[in-house]
């Protein structure tokens, strides 16, 4: 079944963070609650992983997940990560996978710097719950902010349209042949131009943070799309 692209609004927003989930999902990172019973244990188990997270106690301040469901996430991303820490190969390699159809190397690789936030190529517990946290329980603004964040490759606080469109062609490019109609080489270049062109409100140039918000904020498609995060976990 092939996925219909009805515009760079709904494509560009909400189809990045949504593909995340169902990857985690997929790969058994996202466990079901019911899954654990509750646990005597006072913090998470600590004793074979190369990396150790900061306790539990914190990363519920962090975030906005219970003390069981950050148990949870943990024993998931432990099983997938026994290391305690994700490098960019290992997330290139779960995104081929889910994407055999595509080339998913230059998505993941956007990804990954998303979610690495002291940029020391490889993410932590803490870096990827706070960022789940954000896409699952955040504020609209939040995780548009997270969502800027992403299109900001060289984060210096801007989204250029050279930034958008290469984002763009590395969801396409993942995508593969399960995009439907079938897509042509200009088509995210297109959609790039017209989606620029309106967030771009003084015609600067560079998309900021207040026009990115506003302009996603003011968009039924994008909003829809922030509603499929809810009941995830």
């Amino acid at each position: 079944m092939g996925i219909q692209i009805q515009g760079m609004e709904l494509f560009a927003i909400g189809v990045v963070m949504i593909m995340f989930v169902a990857v985690l999902k997929g790969f058994g990172i996202l466990e079901p609650m019911s899954s654990f019973e509750d646990s005597s244990e006072s913090d998470l188990e600590l004793s074979t992983v190369r990396h150790q997270p900061e306790g539990l106690d914190q990363l519920q301040v962090q975030t906005k997940f219970t003390k069981k469901e950050l148990q949870s996430l943990y024993r998931g991303f432990k099983n997938e990560c026994p290391s305690g820490l994700v490098d960019e190969e290992t997330f290139k390699t779960i995104y081929s996978q889910f994407f055999p159809q595509g080339d998913a190397t230059t998505y993941a690789h956007f990804l990954f710097n998303a979610f690495d936030m002291d940029r020391n190529g490889s993410i932590r517990f803490e870096d990827f719950v706070i960022g789940l946290s954000v896409l699952l329980r955040g504020t609209v603004t939040e995780k548009l902010n997270w969502a800027f964040n992403l299109y900001d490759i060289n984060k210096d606080g801007y989204i250029t349209k050279e930034e958008m469109l290469a984002i763009m062609k590395s969801i396409y490019d993942m995508m593969g042949r399960y995009t439907y109609p079938s897509v042509r080489d200009e088509a995210p270049s297109e959609h790039v131009d017209k989606f620029f062109q309106k967030m771009d409100r003084n015609r600067d140039g560079v998309v900021t943070i207040d026009e990115f918000i506003e302009t996603c904020q003011k968009d039924e498609n994008i909003m829809n799309s922030m509603q499929l995060f809810e009941n995830v976990l």
